[in-house]
């Protein structure tokens, strides 16, 4: 995310996983709407199981970077160093100490719970809608009753032990 310089319409931007989900979806739609730039990119669980996910992770940020209308002066990522064309530094808690970082937290975190509603829709026997496929409770009796499902993550427990069974 590439934020305006005049940033007071985004008083209380913080780490997207201290926000209640509501107060998440409003700041997102306020990013869209007043960012230079942004974009979102967004690994499908197959290249999680090949690649991992720390660098499925890097992959994401680094294509997400890349795919900014405006290119940026220099890209702040959160306890990642990145490999691109621009410079680019890794700031530890970073969501918690810079806006851009904080916004891009938002919309990723948006993001991942667009795509989870969405996937609930697809395989409502799951809980997407309620879990996000965190591995609560409900989320593990799911997997136990139904099995996996194409979105699960193969390399990840339970499913990877699942898969394992005789």
């Amino acid at each position: 995310v590439i934020l305006p310089e005049d940033c007071s319409a985004f008083i209380g931007l913080d780490d997207s996983k201290i926000i209640a989900k509501a107060k998440r979806n409003e700041l997102a739609q306020l990013i869209k709407q007043q960012a230079i730039s942004w974009s979102v990119h967004i690994q499908p669980p197959e290249a999680i199981d090949r690649l991992n996910i720390y660098q499925a992770t890097k992959q994401s940020m680094e294509a997400a970077a890349n795919n900014l209308g405006t290119p940026p002066d220099v890209v702040l990522a959160d306890a990642m160093k990145l490999t691109l064309s621009m410079p680019s530094e890794a700031i530890i808690k970073g969501d918690a100490k810079s806006l851009c970082i904080a916004a891009a937290s938002i919309l990723a975190k948006t993001g991942r719970d667009d795509l989870m509603d969405d996937y609930a829709e697809m395989y409502p026997q799951y809980g997407f809608s309620k879990h996000a496929g965190y591995g609560t409770k409900d989320h593990l009796a799911a997997l136990e009753a139904h099995g996996p499902c194409p979105i699960h993550r193969k390399s990840f427990e339970p499913v990877k032990s699942m898969a394992e069974r005789p």
